[in-house]
């Protein structure tokens, strides 16, 4: 798919890959985890990264051999035809309606511990967000790596400075004995944790917009996913050597509160906004990856106004529609006051779908080690979706509306 600005190097697609894993999740899933898992949640990183990596390497093999704007759905739609690309397209939009709000949501959250805004406050930062990350994707995907690499290197820092000033050593580590794990508790808290390494599929879409895809793609990809790997299993030893966990405490609150015990209470705003800003960053990646495939999806009709790009070579026009459909998903969920872990849990399950969706067609378009990594990612899809347990029958259920209703629709 031409048209887009191919300038992203290898480090810029470290930052954009570690960014948009880290970002939501950094601040808020390892206290979740804890709370649901307590010291479990210390072997479920380790085995969540080792689920991961096979469904890893098979989108590097994927976004290597066929780059495309279209991301998941082009690599199903090669494997599968154009039906189960547009299926996989729509499947993938339907995400806006509870990731992109439960995101906000926690980005917001980092307002309120450093000033106490009510929720109408908060609503206005959410909307606020939005409308900077408009102005951002105004611009080439290399403005937003650029943002995001400065939020990775902020991120590691803060993390390192709790380690530092907190005399965190190995021998801390509370590592529970292998028989004394619960699997229901660790099943749990890797329902709520595999929100951290959705992003994978997002970073797909700008495969075309590096200067060296088959060569830089699967590597950022790869050495992305393993920096916050690291960077959450940190997170998480922190959070559960300080005990800052707990269902009166909230999540996102858990790394600031470790900030002012540490270094007090001036420290506050600096934790607030590191968060904030890596929340804006993985809020940011994926409102254009979805943009993209927006832009990619309408170039089947001529003259389509979501086909256009601007003078600067950005999907200005899908963008804009993308930010209107989770504006106003983000006002429902604000009327409804769904919870946030409900929505991060039924937004993995339409995740784990589409990254299943991937893997099968990587079973038949891949070949060699490609291919059996495709394979093994099938089979650990499969067992994510099993982990979900029933609130993946989201998930399903617009698996199969979608199915239903496409088939009604013109090509």
């Amino acid at each position: 798919m031409s048209g887009l600005k191919q300038e992203l190097g290898l480090a810029q697609g470290v930052g954009l890959l570690s960014t948009s894993l880290l970002g939501t999740g950094v601040f808020a899933v390892p206290a979740l985890a804890a709370q649901l898992a307590q010291g479990d949640s210390l072997w479920a990183w380790p085995l969540l990264i080792a689920l991961v990596f096979p469904i890893a390497i098979a989108f590097a093999a994927l976004g290597r051999h066929f780059p495309s704007a279209g991301g998941a759905a082009h690599f199903v739609g090669m494997a599968f035809g154009p039906r189960m690309a547009k299926v996989t397209a729509w499947l993938f939009l339907s995400v806006i309606p509870v990731g992109l709000p439960a995101a906000l949501q926690i980005a917001a959250g980092f307002w309120q511990a450093t000033l106490g805004w009510s929720a109408n406050g908060l609503l206005l930062v959410q909307i606020a967000t939005l409308m900077a990350i408009w102005l951002l994707g105004t611009r080439s995907a290399g403005s937003s790596a650029n943002v995001q690499t400065l939020i990775a290197i902020l991120v590691v820092a803060l993390v390192a400075a709790i380690w530092w000033k907190g005399e965190i050593r190995p021998a801390h580590i509370p590592w529970p004995a292998l028989d004394d794990i619960s699997p229901p508790r660790l099943f749990d808290a890797l329902a709520v944790m595999f929100w951290c390494f959705v992003g994978l599929e997002a970073f797909a879409h700008l495969a075309t917009e590096f200067r060296q895809p088959e060569r830089d793609f699967p590597r950022a990809l790869l050495l992305g996913l393993l920096v916050a790997g690291l960077v959450y299993w940190g997170c998480t030893v922190a959070v559960l050597h300080f005990h800052a966990y707990g269902e009166h405490q909230a999540a996102a609150a858990s790394l600031p509160a470790i900030v002012v015990q540490l270094f007090g209470q001036h420290a506050l705003w600096i934790a607030c906004v590191i968060g904030y800003l890596a929340c804006f960053a993985s809020v940011n990646i994926y409102t254009q990856s979805f943009a993209r495939l927006v832009w990619s999806q309408a170039q089947s009709k001529p003259g389509s106004a979501l086909a256009q790009l601007s003078a600067g070579q950005a999907p200005v026009n899908a963008l804009s529609a993308v930010v209107g459909s989770c504006l106003l998903f983000t006002l429902l969920i604000y009327a409804l006051d769904l919870p946030l872990d409900t929505l991060l849990v039924y937004a993995n399950g339409i995740f784990v779908l589409i990254y299943l969706l991937c893997m099968l067609a990587g079973c038949r378009i891949l070949l060699g080690r490609s291919r059996w990594m495709a394979a093994i990612g099938t089979l650990l899809c499969l067992l994510l979706l099993v982990i979900i347990g029933w609130k993946s029958l989201y998930a399903l259920a617009m698996l199969a509306l979608i199915w239903l209703v496409l088939p009604r629709a013109k090509a």
